[in-house]
Formats: C-alpha cells, sequence, structure tokens
C-alpha cells in the first residue's frame, strides 16, 4: 500500500497539540532566549508537524520536555527532514561511546542516543516522511548498532579483567558472535520492539593473560550479562532495547552461551518446529561477523531440509492453534499481531512456504517478509493477486503497530480503548475518523484470515462445517490397524472396486509388516498410519484401484522413513490424485517417483505440471537455479542439473499421459531440455577447464570463448527425443593446434579441449544420488571409437570430404549444432553443406543406402526375412518392431535421408532442417516426392512415433503386435520401392 494519508487535526487533538506546543516554549525559555527564539522561528512545515507529532505520541512530547536541546538539534541538523544515510546512525552512536570513560557513561549514552533516535523515526513516521521499510530499518539499524558497539566496548574491559578467550584447538582469539532472530534478524524492527538474541561463541578453551584463567564459557557467559545490563536494564535515562534471551536452547534454564559445536548439537538432536521456523530470520548483529557466518552455515540444514517439508505446515498450525488459544484465554482478539488475520498469519504463511521448499529453492532462504512474498510470486508459488493482498493487509497492519507504538513507547499490539488513542491512531493511518479506520483494518484481517485458512487449514477441515470431525478415510482405518480379520478386509476391498482383493490386502500386509515400516520412528509412524486410509480412499476412486495401488505402495515403501512426503500427500489432496492419476496411466512415471521422491514437489502445483515451459524460460529457469549455487560447489551443481532434468522430463511425460501436449510438442520439449542442459554443463565445464588450464588461442592469436561447439546427431539433432533417448554428439573446435593456453598449468590446445570433452562427458554421465544427466554417444566422431574425442575444425572437414562413409553422410543429414560458439557453427554449416550438397552417383548411393539398411534389419529386426514382406510378418502371433523392422521407422528415415543426399546439389534448401517432418515437406515443395506420398510419410511416421512413445511411458520396449499398422507398413515399403531402393 501507498503511504498513509496526513488528514487535518480533529478539533480535540488540535486542542492538545496546542497545549503541548506551549509546555514545549516554556521549556524552551528555560533553556536560553536564544533557544527559544530558534523555536519561534521554525519554519511552517516544522511546525505543523510538531503540531501533528505532539497530538499523536505523549513520548515524543515527554522526551523533547525532558531535553529540549535535543528536539533543537535535530531539527537544525535536517535529521527530522531527511534520511540518515548509509552508516550514517552507526558513525553518530561510534562517537558517543567514544566519549564515555566508564559503564555508566556508557549506559547513559546508549539510552540517550536511542531516546533521540526514536524521537526522529517516531517524528518522521507519523509526517510521513518516511515509509514502512525506513522505518523499520532505522529501527534495525539503530538494535544493530547498539548492540555490537556496546559488545565492542566491553571486550576489551572485560578482556583487562578476566583475560582473553583463546580456542583450545585453534589458538585463536575467541570472540562473542550475537544471532539477532525474529524482526530483528529481518530488519524489521517496529517501534516498540523487545530483541531476541542468542549467543555463541566459535570453541572451547580458557582465558590467557591473567593469573586465574576463565573457561571460555564462563567468560562470554559473564560477557553476556553485561552486554543485557547495557541493553535492557531501566535507569533514569530510560533503556536501549528490552532484551530477551528465551530462544535460546533449552530457554531460560539453558546457559547464556553455548559454543558453535553445542549449539549444531542441541539443534540437531532436539531442535524443535518452532526453533526452526525462529531459525529463519537469524543474522548476526554482534561480535565477529566472519565466525557467525560460519555459525548459520552450520545451522542451515537444521533450517531448510534438503527434501520438502510439509511437516512445516504441521507445526505452524499446531503453533497457531496454541497461539489462538492464549488470544481467547487473554481477552485479546484486538491484537493486530496474534489475533485473526493478524500480523503473525502473514508472516506464518510465507514462511509455511520457506520452511516447506527453502531445502531445494534457494532463492526462499531470505529473512525479509515483503521479499519473500516478491519471490513467492516471482517463482509460481502464489498467484501475484494473492501476494499483493498480503502485501497490502501486512502493511496496513504494520503502519497500524507503529501507530499504536508511537503513543507511549509502549510495547503493544492491541487496539485502544479509549477515545483520544483511538483518534490518534485513525489520524496517523489517514482517516478522518475511527469507524472508518476500524472498518479497513477488519477488510485486511479478514482477508488475511481468509488467504492464511487456504495455506495452513487442515485440509480434512470443511469451511462450512467447522465442528466436522470425520477424517478422509476413516473407513479404511481398521483394515490398515489390522483389526479387521483377512475375510472381513477382503470383503471391504471387493466391496470397494477391487478386482483381486485378496492381493491388494496381501500388499498391503507386506507394506505395514515390512522392514522400513517396522523401523520408523514413533512420529512417522504416526504419519504412516493417517496416510494409507486417505490413500485407499482416493484410489478406490479410480477404475482399476488394484492397478493404482500395484504402482503406489512400492513408492509409500519407498519415503516411509522420510514422512515428510507422507505429510506433503496428505496435505494436499490435489497432488495425491495427480500421483494416482499418472501412475495409473503409467509405471514409467511410477517408477520415476518411486526412485526420485524429490519429484512429488512437481505434483503441487497442476498448472505448472501441465504446462512446461518453452525453450527460451527452461533456458532461464535452470541459469537462474544454478546463479544461485555457489562457483565452486559442483556437488550442487551437478544434482540442480539432474533435478531439473527430471522435473522437466516429469511434466512433459504427464503432459503427453494427459493429452495436453501433442507428439511433435513433446519431442520439442524434451530436446529444449537436452540444449538447456548442455549449454550450461559446456559453461561449467569451460569455467574449471579454463581456470585450471588457462585458455586456448585461436589462430589468429585471439582467445577461444570458447571456440567450440556440441553437435547433436539422432534424435537430438532431430528434434525427436523420446522421454529416455540418449545423446549422440561430436565435440568440435577452431582452437590453433599449434598454440598452448596461457595459464599456470599450460597445455596444448589439443589436450585442453580433450580435458574439455572429457568434463563435459563427466558432468553428463556421472551417478549421483538423482541418477544420470543422460546418456552419451561418442561414436557418430570422426573414425568413430578410436578417433579423437574432439575434433579440430579442420579435421572434421576433411574426414567428411575424404574419408566419411556414405552411412556417415546420411547420420551429417540430422546433425545441428546444439550449444556452443556461434562462429564456429557457421563453419560446421559451412561444411555440412559442402559434404552433404555434393552431386552424387544416384545408382552407387541407392546401393550403399539399400545395403546398410538392409544389415541393420537383419542385425537389429525381429524377423530375417529379406525385405519383411512375407505374409506371416502380419499375423497376430508375430511381432513388429516399430523402428527397425521393415516398413518401419528407420525405413522413412533412410528414404528422407537418402533423398537429402541425392537431390540436395540441385535443391540446397533441403538442408535447412534436420527433422524428418520438415525435411519431407521440403522433398515435395522441390519435386522429389510426391505430396500423396509425403503426407502418408508424415503421417505414418507420427504415428510410429506415438507408439513408440507410448510404450516408453509403459516400460515396454518398442514392438507390437504383428496385427497392427499392416497398410502403413506395405505403403512405406511401396515409396521404398518408388525410389528405386531394394
Amino acid at each position: 500500500m501507498s503511504l498513509p494519508m496526513l488528514v487535518a487535526l480533529p478539533a480535540t487533538l488540535q486542542a492538545l497539540a496546542n497545549s503541548a506546543k506551549q509546555s514545549l516554549c516554556s521549556a524552551m525559555s528555560e533553556l536560553s532566549a536564544d533557544a527559544r527564539a530558534q523555536f519561534d522561528n521554525w519554519p511552517a512545515e516544522y511546525q505543523e508537524a510538531l503540531l501533528r507529532v505532539c497530538a499523536c505520541s505523549d513520548f515524543v512530547l515527554q522526551q523533547s520536555l525532558r531535553d529540549p536541546q535535543m528536539l533543537l538539534d535535530l531539527q537544525a541538523s535536517g535529521e527530522l527532514q531527511a534520511a540518515l544515510a548509509p552508516g550514517e546512525l552507526r558513525g553518530q552512536l561510534a562517537g558517543v561511546l567514544d566519549q564515555c570513560a566508564d559503564e555508566d557513561g556508557m549506559s547513559s549514552g546508549l539510552r540517550r542516543f536511542r531516546n533521540r533516535q526514536q524521537v526522529r523515526i517516531i517524528w518522521r513516521d507519523i509526517n510521513r516522511l518516511a515509509d514502512l521499510r525506513e522505518t523499520c530499518r532505522d529501527l534495525s539499524d539503530l538494535a544493530d548498532s547498539s548492540i555490537d558497539l556496546a559488545y565492542h566496548w566491553l571486550y576489551p574491559r572485560h578482556c583487562e579483567q578476566f583475560g582473553t578467550p583463546v580456542g583450545r584447538r585453534t589458538g585463536e582469539t575467541q570472540h562473542m558472535v550475537i544471532l539477532g532472530m525474529g524482526k530483528l534478524g529481518a530488519h524489521e524492527l517496529n517501534l516498540s520492539s523487545d530483541i531476541d538474541l542468542i549467543f555463541g561463541y566459535p570453541e572451547g578453551g580458557e582465558t590467557e593473560g591473567v593469573k586465574r584463567p576463565l573457561d571460555n564459557q564462563e567468560f562470554f557467559i559473564r560477557l553476556g550479562q553485561r552486554l543485557i545490563k547495557a541493553l535492557d536494564v531501566i535507569t533514569v535515562d530510560g533503556f536501549v532495547f528490552r532484551t530477551d534471551m528465551r530462544l535460546r536452547p533449552y530457554g531460560s534454564s539453558g546457559s547464556l552461551v553455548f559454543s558453535f559445536n553445542a549449539l549444531e548439537q542441541y539443534y540437531q538432536d532436539q531442535g524443535r518446529d518452532w526453533e526452526r521456523y525462529a531459525m529463519i530470520k537469524a543474522r548476526v548483529v554482534g561480535g565477529d561477523q566472519a565466525k557467525g557466518a560460519e555459525l548459520l552455515e552450520m545451522l542451515r540444514p537444521f533450517v531448510y531440509r534438503r527434501y520438502l517439508d510439509f511437516s512445516a505446515i504441521e507445526a505452524l498450525r499446531n503453533m497457531k492453534q496454541l497461539i489462538q488459544q492464549e488470544v481467547r484465554r487473554k481477552g485479546m482478539a484486538a491484537n493486530i499481531k496474534l489475533g485473526s488475520g493478524g500480523i503473525r498469519e502473514v508472516e506464518f504463511i510465507a514462511q509455511a512456504f520457506q520452511l516447506i521448499h527453502g531445502g531445494r529453492d534457494l532463492s526462499l532462504q531470505q529473512r525479509p517478509l515483503l521479499s519473500v512474498l516478491a519471490t513467492l510470486e516471482g517463482q509460481g508459488y502464489l498467484p501475484a493477486a494473492v501476494t499483493d493482498e498480503l502485501r497490502q493487509g501486512y502493511e496496513f497492519l504494520r503502519y497500524t503497530e507503529h501507530a499504536l507504538q508511537a503513543i507511549d513507547d509502549r510495547q503493544t499490539q492491541m487496539l485502544p480503548d479509549n477515545q483520544q488513542d483511538k483518534q490518534r491512531v485513525a489520524l496517523m493511518l489517514g482517516f478522518d475518523d475511527w469507524d472508518a479506520f476500524h472498518q479497513q483494518l477488519m477488510y485486511w484481517r479478514g482477508r488475511v484470515d481468509w488467504h492464511f485458512r487456504q495455506v495452513i487449514a487442515d485440509p480434512d477441515e470443511d469451511e462450512n462445517a467447522a465442528d466436522a470431525t470425520e477424517v478422509v478415510g476413516c473407513e479404511w482405518m481398521p483394515l490398515w490397524d489390522d483389526v479387521q480379520d483377512e475375510e472381513s478386509a477382503c470383503r471391504q476391498l471387493t466391496d470397494a472396486g477391487f478386482s483381486d482383493a485378496q492381493a491388494a490386502w496381501r500388499r498391503l500386509v507386506d507394506l505395514r509388516t515390512g522392514n522400513q515400516v517396522r523401523a520408523m520412528q514413533r512420529l512417522g509412524r504416526e504419519r504412516l498410519d493417517a496416510f494409507i486410509p486417505r490413500l485407499l480412499a482416493q484410489a478406490v476412486e479410480h477404475d482399476n484401484p488394484d492397478l493404482v495401488m500395484e504402482r503406489v505402495l512400492p513408492l509409500i515403501e519407498a519415503v516411509a522413513r522420510r514422512s515428510a512426503y507422507l505429510v506433503l500427500l496428505s496435505e494436499n489432496p490435489g497432488a495425491l490424485e495427480r500421483l494416482l492419476n499418472l501412475c495409473a496411466g503409467s509405471p514409467w512415471i511410477a517408477e520415476q517417483i518411486t526412485r526420485f521422491p524429490l519429484l512429488l514437489d512437481e505434483l503441487l502445483n497442476e498448472g505448472r505440471l501441465f504446462n512446461p515451459p518453452l525453450a527460451p524460460e527452461l533456458a532461464a529457469e535452470l541459469r537462474e537455479r544454478l546463479a544461485r549455487i555457489p562457483e565452486d560447489d559442483l556437488e550442487q551443481q551437478m544434482e540442480a542439473l539432474r533435478h531439473f532434468k527430471l522435473a522437466h522430463r516429469l511434466r512433459v511425460a504427464a503432459s503427453e499421459i494427459t493429452g495436453t501436449l501433442p507428439l511433435m510438442k513433446v519431442s520439442d520439449y524434451l530436446t529444449w531440455l537436452a540444449e538447456a542442459i548442455l549449454d550450461q554443463v559446456l559453461a561449467l565445464s569451460w569455467r574449471h577447464t579454463c581456470a585450471k588450464y588457462g585458455t586456448p588461442k585461436r589462430v589468429d592469436g585471439s582467445d577461444c570463448d570458447p571456440g567450440f561447439i556440441i553437435v547433436g546427431y539422432g534424435k537430438v539433432g532431430g528434434i525427436e527425443m523420446g522421454h529416455t533417448s540418449d545423446l549422440d554428439l561430436v565435440f568440435i573446435h577452431d582452437g590453433d593446434p599449434q598454440s598452448e593456453t596461457d595459464g599456470p598449468k599450460s597445455i596444448d590446445t589439443a589436450q585442453f579441449f580433450t580435458r574439455l570433452g572429457q568434463r563435459i562427458i563427466h558432468l553428463l554421465t556421472t551417478q549421483t544420488n538423482s541418477g544420470q544427466l543422460y546418456e552419451v554417444d561418442m561414436r557418430l566422431r570422426p573414425s568413430g571409437a578410436s578417433g579423437l574425442l574432439v575434433s579440430s575444425l579442420g579435421a572434421f572437414e576433411r574426414y567428411q570430404e575424404n574419408e566419411a562413409w556414405t552411412w556417415e553422410h546420411q547420420a551429417l543429414v540430422r546433425a545441428r549444432m546444439l550449444v556452443g560458439c556461434k562462429l564456429v557453427a557457421a563453419e560446421f554449416e559451412r561444411v555440412r553443406a559442402s559434404v552433404l550438397g555434393r552431386k552424387r552417383d544416384l545408382d552407387k548411393l541407392r546401393a550403399e543406402v539399400s545395403e546398410m539398411r538392409a544389415k541393420m534389419r537383419d542385425n537389429l529386426g525381429t524377423r530375417k526375412t529379406a525385405a519383411g514382406t512375407a505374409e506371416n510378418a502380419f499375423s497376430a502371433d508375430s511381432v513388429f518392431d516399430l523402428k527397425q523392422d521393415a516398413g518401419g521407422i528407420v525405413d522413412i528415415e533412410f528414404m528422407v535421408q537418402y533423398a537429402a543426399l541425392a537431390w540436395s546439389h540441385e535443391h540446397p534448401e533441403l538442408l535447412e532442417f534436420t527433422d524428418n517432418i520438415r525435411i519431407l515437406e521440403g522433398l515435395e515443395q522441390v519435386g522429389a516426392l510426391a505430396g500423396d506420398d509425403v503426407l502418408l510419410l508424415q503421417d505414418v511416421y507420427k504415428a510410429y512415433r506415438s507408439a513408440a512413445h507410448r510404450q516408453a511411458l509403459q516400460k515396454q520396449p518398442g514392438v507390437v503386435s504383428g496385427d497392427q499398422f499392416h497398410e502403413q507398413r506395405r505403403s512405406v515399403l511401396r515409396i521404398w520401392q518408388v525410389l528405386g531402393l531394394t
């Protein structure tokens, strides 16, 4: 929302403001005549702003009466009118503390400085000179500076008294690390926030330089106590910040300070869900910043799990219930933080997504709530309309919170119950009266509460019957809990639609009594017991529940001990439904999700699941993902690449299964996916190889950048990839073979590009927890398996011109540059066009193509008939290999390749495309094939490939019954003969 408007003071507040100003005039007069004159000569805008502040804030008035010179100095410096520059606040406080001779002076200096800043911040907030972000930032900077500078003031004096703490293991001087939690950690402090802190120190040891050394922990406990006293204790000058240490391990009963190892051990072994929630916003606010960064990195796995963690919603739901009970018990419905539709609910929404997805999506690992909301929108977790309402509602609530606290510098989120304060709050929020303000407040609380329920509410809750107690699938609980005998259980399964109730019951028994389930901890077993009845309830809604359970139960067994996945499916009934639909439709999909349960994440967003992105968005998404990973973290980069491939391949398969993506688009998406991955693999490999050996040179002495291309052959070259396709690749460079790289470990150019190629293949084929990216076939390179891994452009051209076989030129018809240097790509296209466009002896070409096809059919086909036309090849008891048998896919591909080689010297446009469909269109356009034959071959080719895709998704080989595709096969063989092939 925009800044609240400035509205005119109502009469009652005008009178209050005038009286306050008179009191200030008297206080100024007591200073001196010059001070009174300075005050009277304030410009009109300051006079008007003063009346507004005095009408709204008793705190500002009291501080100004107590120290009128402070108010004059603030006005004279311009700090009431303009924002402070970055670092200016810290610099001012450092100057104050430099003048402090003892601890009492330091304490007083901190408090007087805090009061001055509070007056400045409240003045700017009430007069709409600062927006919410600036106000929160100033308050957080004030806290950061107070904590850190007070710590560094106390530390050397503490060392003089007790010695300098030294690490036992490293021998290094030790400093404390001060973590700011909650709003402080996120730079979101309000006008009267307390600060939640946790103290740590790197390692055990003892102090040096004194007769009686102290244990490091004892040293830091005493130092921590002095720091809390400097900040928290109320003196005649007030306080700096109320300091809360209860978020530390074991709460109030725990030690005040812990070593890093103790902190890590605690959170690993005993950390509770609410502590994960609190730790999201943890930030180093004082002490040793470098060691603090190490500590946060140590604790990151506790906060952000590597898997999807929907148990976070359970935890947040329980926390919310406890808060609601407290709100009801204390009559705090008017509390705009904890009450229904309050600030805490917006925070819970954002942090639910962070805890669930943050371990995998690093963009969610941030602290400020408004930034998290923007990321949730940008990454597609929430629609823009939702995040916009949450942002506006949150800002309205926070402005209201500041108004409540500006009145008397009191830590409250309760709406006022007296008319004067109601008028003040309405005025500060830009409303003419309380009723208008309250109506808007309740609107935003209603919207926040509605969105909160969509995210956090129990999926079993019935919005229209809040007291409903029936749980989804409760009718299946006795069967799963083994309180029914086998006969009763099978009867229930039969009645529900299972064809083989005995087999279904046996599968459930095997799961319940299996080692995986028996080894589960209590919480995991409770989650499984809640989930299986829900699963059965949805399975029986399918036409074939037997098939659903057969395919889904192996997945449940695989993830049983990682029960967060069960929570994911329980919390998202839509995701469970999509899982069952996809597993029923494809055993290949079921196997993929069982092997890689992280794919369950893809089932959460139906719109994203069935709408794979186009090529540019695909490439951009992968670049963005990898950009969040440190450049030197190869393990994470490889996992990110593999997860990206698995996720997008699932989306394509799901879209094909449901019919939202036609065959040609399926191949397009799978090919774009391979290209996006190859582009990043090349970039990673290039960076690594150059870092190790330096940069190779071209013949003209310029740097290769990278002077290298990856050429795709076969399915990837022809833009015809399937779900399980490998990559036929050739690597080409244009480096100077006589030169060396310019690095400290220089090697010659050929060696460099060979190692670059090896690196690429390593990244593509290495097996990790998420499998390998692709199988890679390099046998189509010059001289095949015996040739160099990477060819220079010149060597590639010489080989293709002088040594390549006809079948290698056939393969070149489907070859194209996938990724790499555009200059080398242009040269490759020139070589390809020159080689394929030469005039050929057609009789010899037909003979060579026919001979190669006959060999393939004999070696790879299912029948050994000469041409595959015998009638028994079309009988129901025979089989038809869609790819290799006579009349199949390879026959069509060979005809297209033959035609391109035969006529491209007359019609170079035939070489423009590498996919069979468009080459066939070109053959029709140049008159090489009749239009009817072209259309027939295109339709047959698509039909074969569609059948092959279906077979792959059913985990079946590309072989169908011999009584299928009779007319198509005969038509292909007829056109084969028309072209004179034998």
